[in-house]
């Protein structure tokens, strides 16, 4: 081990190697940063040394050793963090791999308005100092039937603001039943507390009545707020007051009432047959003075968090300091402007445009077809063998956990590996590909993959094949 430390040589040899000189003018980066990466490569090399981790061959040159490790430290820098990977869970909106997958077109948009100036806060034909506010609020007014609308960062800050902005100081009467907890342990309960909105809870996990909501009422209270329960179902004894009631028992009192539709679909799923998750226009239509939901789940848009309603009650959140904090950048609102366009177009449009709406409707026999096409060109794979199995895909992202859509995949056997060995193999590929298991196997399911997706995925397993050849 001494004998290794003697010979750790020094920086600014390292410094001079031809292969390190490379690393500055392939990566374009400064002397002063491939210093570090060899400061940091000699500071764990000691540490391994005097730990006995580190094994090194006799015929290795030490020099060349130390190299290496230096320019394996650029190559990992040089990597985003991140980055794309193969989708082929079924799952269409998985919170852990970014929910939804943007449109063509929204993606064009985006990049259009990031490569150049843009008319983000000024009025051209005024030539006047504009607001962010406008740029979207009257596409959502049309798809959606608001009088007014705000966009900020996400679901949770809409919510937040709602209740910061109408109800600081105040009581919202919220059924036990709605009291959720979605994903990264937020919980209606908690941000209620933080916006400084007293919570009254009414009725009891299974069943509310009106008369609990009309018991509670006084003074105080500010609003009546039903929250969506989108990422789980209450059955069996249970009852529900719907805005049918709600929404009068709000007026009469002269108090808002606000839905938290969460997921915010803009079509109607349930004429596919999918579920049963309310269309934000019909929750307006019924009489609704807000409600808010997610710009990357159903909608199939960038992250965002839309506010709909009244316009008294819009524009007062809009003067808000809050909207200023949880705004939105000018990316978010060219994707989510590309996006509510679709929808403006047609059910039709929307269906065929946007990748959620895609696939959550796409057909079993569209599927298989990717599927023969994919097993045609993967018969080279000579590691590799695929067997064509039914399953089910699901939603995701908290949105109708019930809803089970009718897929078809392949599960995959690698001659070499075993199913989880394949399964570690596949997400360290220079394209992570993330798949599940299906009956102890590697599974792909197609309903996730785009052509796109499926010629990727090819290839990355021709790489793993030839790599696997040569062990």
């Amino acid at each position: 081990m001494k004998e290794w430390l003697r010979q750790i040589p020094p920086v600014h040899e390292i410094q001079r190697h031809p292969q390190i000189l490379n690393v500055e003018e392939e990566l374009g980066v400064s002397r002063e940063k491939v210093t570090s990466w060899i400061k940091e490569t000699l500071d764990q090399i000691r540490a391994d040394l005097l730990r006995n981790q580190l094994t090194i061959d006799r015929a290795t040159d030490f020099m060349d050793y130390v190299v290496q490790r230096v320019y394996e430290k650029s190559q990992d820098w040089k990597q985003y963090s991140l980055t794309e990977v193969i989708n082929a869970t079924g799952t269409i909106l998985h919170t852990n791999l970014g929910r939804a997958r943007l449109s063509d077109e929204a993606i064009q948009h985006v990049v259009e308005v990031a490569q150049n100036y843009s008319n983000l806060e000024y009025k051209i034909l005024e030539g006047k100092r504009g607001s962010r506010h406008n740029i979207v609020e009257e596409l959502i007014k049309e798809v959606t039937g608001a009088e007014a609308a705000l966009v900020v960062n996400n679901n949770a800050s809409a919510v937040y603001l709602t209740l910061r902005g109408l109800a600081k100081g105040k009581e919202v009467i919220v059924s036990r039943g709605e009291l959720v907890e979605i994903g990264g342990s937020f919980r209606v309960s908690s941000i209620m507390e933080e916006s400084d909105a007293t919570l009254v809870e009414v009725g009891t996990t299974n069943k509310t009545h009106d008369y609990d909501y009309k018991s509670a009422i006084n003074e105080d209270t500010a609003m009546i707020m039903k929250v969506h329960t989108s990422n789980f179902k209450v059955v069996g004894f249970t009852e529900s007051v719907d805005k049918d009631i709600l929404v009068p028992l709000a007026n009469k009192h002269n108090i808002t009432y606000y839905e938290d539709l969460g997921s915010g679909a803009l079509i109607d799923y349930g004429e596919s047959g999918i579920g049963d998750e309310p269309v934000v226009k019909e929750v307006l239509d019924k009489g609704a003075h807000l409600v808010s939901f997610s710009g990357d789940k159903l909608l199939g848009g960038p992250q965002a968090g839309i506010i709909a309603g009244k316009k008294h009650l819009i524009d007062h959140l809009k003067k808000h300091q809050l909207a200023r904090v949880l705004r939105v950048d000018k990316m978010t609102l060219a994707a989510l402007e590309s996006t509510l366009k679709a929808y403006a177009k047609g059910t039709k449009s929307a269906l065929h445009s946007i990748p959620t709406t895609r696939d959550i409707v796409k057909n079993v026999s569209e599927i298989k077809a990717q599927i023969m096409s994919f097993l045609e060109r993967a018969e080279g794979l000579s590691l590799f063998s695929f067997q064509v199995q039914s399953s089910f895909s699901t939603i995701g992202g908290g949105t109708m956990p019930n809803e089970q859509l009718e897929t078809y995949g392949v599960t995959v056997n690698c001659y070499k590996m075993t199913p989880s060995q394949l399964e570690r193999q596949l997400r360290k590929l220079s394209t992570p590909v993330i798949g599940r298991f299906l009956n102890d196997q590697v599974f792909f399911d197609f309903r996730t993959l785009t052509p796109r997706d499926i010629d990727c995925l090819y290839n990355q397993l021709l790489e793993l094949n030839q790599k696997l050849e040569v062990m």
